[in-house]
């Protein structure tokens, strides 16, 4: 006799990132991952490669080198590049980084591509790139001042993250705000459910009693 498809396992989901912010927003749809394991690799940028090659090339490159440590497993990986026009704006390390970064985007329009890659049990793969554009108010000497005493940069490709205080500087978005966040729940999604992945647990909750 077939389980019930309540009762049936998900087969395991291995989350290829240390973000905690791709992990919350897996969360926001449900999903928990069985294992979190962040990959090695080098995220140097390639002589001439553009921002779209950059970002699917190491969303690629995360998930192959981690499906390698977890057969039988889903992979999903995820990279984000903060670009202003043909540039690739690095992770800022350093308060002089992460000026250089807000002084480019400050007062104008640029582009954050999310690339993504799942990778199935049985091996096959799927590759995509989501761009949202967003716009930057002109950052005054103060406000500069503030959020760069802040810390909140760190670590973060353009030197922000738009769930901080650098949504304060977001005068447009145009495209999807979780992509600028660490990736698009909506591609998620159509990639999983394209390769059977259950996303959307069947819901047992008894319904409350009317009347």
């Amino acid at each position: 006799m077939t389980a019930p498809a309540s009762t049936l396992a998900r087969p395991k989901l291995i989350l290829a990132s240390a973000s905690p912010r791709r992990r919350d927003l897996l969360g926001q749809i449900g999903l928990q991952p069985d294992a979190i394991d962040p990959p090695d690799i080098d995220e140097t940028p390639l002589p001439r490669e553009l921002p779209l090659d950059h970002a699917r090339r190491l969303a690629e490159a995360k998930a192959l080198a981690v499906a390698a440590r977890h057969a039988g497993a889903f992979v999903l990986a995820a990279d984000t590049v903060v670009a202003v026009g043909r540039r690739i704006l690095p992770k800022a390390e350093t308060p002089a980084e992460a000026k250089a970064c807000l002084d480019l985007l400050s007062g104008r329009r640029h582009k954050v591509i999310g690339g993504l890659c799942l990778i199935a049990p049985d091996g096959r793969r799927t590759v995509r790139a989501v761009t949202t554009a967003v716009t930057f108010k002109r950052l005054s000497a103060e406000e500069m001042r503030v959020y760069l005493a802040g810390g909140d940069w760190q670590g973060k490709a353009g030197g922000y993250a738009v769930q901080g205080l650098a949504a304060i500087f977001v005068a447009q978005l145009v495209g999807s705000y979780s992509n600028v966040v660490g990736m698009d729940l909506h591609t998620v999604y159509k990639l999983l459910a394209g390769y059977g992945y259950p996303v959307l647990a069947p819901d047992t909750t008894p319904c409350p009693a009317s009347g």
